[in-house]
């Protein structure tokens, strides 16, 4: 009887591919863990498919919006939208790799005027889906995605249950006085609007599980990846998982942070490249990185962004990793040389 008729599948076969020929830098005895989600992860992990034989990616479980958002509603799963771009971002540029990476990314289109049930789901989505129910284990779905595609890595939720995420929102009131209010939702806070101040960013349940396999990878690699991404909804969520966040302030591995492309969004409007290292520091005060990269479009002050990395314990590394363009999207190759440059500093 077949394995998946009975609900039973062998362990799954590694994910780790061997390098391109072509790939003149890589170095296939290179452990690199990257945390983040969305966009800004699969800019991360599209770069570093180019120089790291080892690539474990750590997504956040905390989307709400969206494919992902119906079907973590309906059926009491992990959001798999974050986690099915991570698997996109690891194919490699073959036919095989392309093809998945657009079969996994493929949204359903209902015809005009029918609400169909399938309408903007992803079908990576339903396939991750559909292999955690068989095998009731959200990390070894994962690896079965990640052969399927032929992933060049590992991807892991961040958690093993689905995140809340809230923030205190700052908005000028009718009498032009500041008011307050809590934001509820990943979705809903990423969205705020760019006339108001996202402050006291937490995550429920406060004391949810970081997955074993996420804070092994953190132990054992050579370098800790954090960031590009949105701050408050990507980025941060990682250092507010205690457990998490321990493990980065721990790990003997060196740690970087890539900025974003850009600080004037919905989530950080009003903020200096400087005010996005503070906000790590304040949320993660023990924790220390050693390098920062940033695209000097980005910076206005120099200094003073320097001064907000020092404090951190790093040193700024500016590089021009951009795609160009104002498309405020990181070039996979510009940002795979400025991670080997930050990666041979002493």
């Amino acid at each position: 009887m077949s394995a998946f008729i009975t609900g039973q599948l062998p362990l799954a076969p590694s994910t780790q591919a061997p390098a391109s020929p072509s790939a003149g830098t890589y170095d296939p005895a290179l452990r690199v863990t990257a945390l983040g989600g969305g966009h800004g992860l699969s800019a991360t992990l599209r770069a570093l498919r180019l120089i790291a034989g080892e690539i474990t990616a750590v997504v956040t479980v905390a989307d709400d919006g969206g494919s992902s958002g119906r079907i973590r509603q309906e059926m009491d799963v992990l959001p798999p939208g974050d986690l099915r771009m991570a698997l996109a971002a690891l194919c490699d540029d073959t036919d095989w790799g392309r093809t998945w990476r657009d079969v996994m990314q493929h949204r359903f289109r209902s015809r005009e005027g029918v609400d169909g049930t399938l309408d903007n789901h992803a079908l990576g989505n339903l396939l991750i889906v559909a292999l955690w129910e068989l095998l009731g284990d959200a990390v070894g779905g994962l690896r079965w995605a990640g052969a399927l595609l032929g992933a060049r890595g590992q991807v892991l939720p961040m958690s093993t249950v689905p995140l809340t995420i809230s923030g205190v929102v700052l908005a000028e009131g009718a009498g032009g006085g500041l008011v307050r209010r809590t934001i509820v939702g990943q979705s809903s806070l990423a969205a705020v609007g760019r006339d108001c101040r996202v402050s006291q960013v937490r995550l429920e349940p406060a004391d949810a599980p970081a997955c074993p396999e996420s804070l092994e990878a953190i132990e054992l690699s050579d370098w800790i990846v954090l960031g590009p991404g949105s701050w408050y909804t990507s980025v941060l969520p990682h250092l507010l998982l205690p457990e998490m966040r321990r493990a980065l302030e721990r790990t003997a591995a060196r740690r970087a942070l890539v900025m974003n492309l850009t600080t004037d969004t919905a989530e950080t409007s009003g903020m200096s490249a400087a005010d996005h290292l503070e906000v790590v520091h304040h949320h993660a005060p023990d924790l220390r990185l050693d390098v920062v990269i940033a695209d000097p479009a980005a910076v206005q002050d120099r200094v003073g962004f320097e001064e907000a990395a020092a404090r951190l314990g790093a040193s700024v590394l500016f590089s021009t990793v951009g795609a160009g363009h104002g498309t405020g999207v990181h070039d996979p190759l510009r940002l795979a040389l400025a991670f080997q440059e930050a990666f041979k500093r002493p």
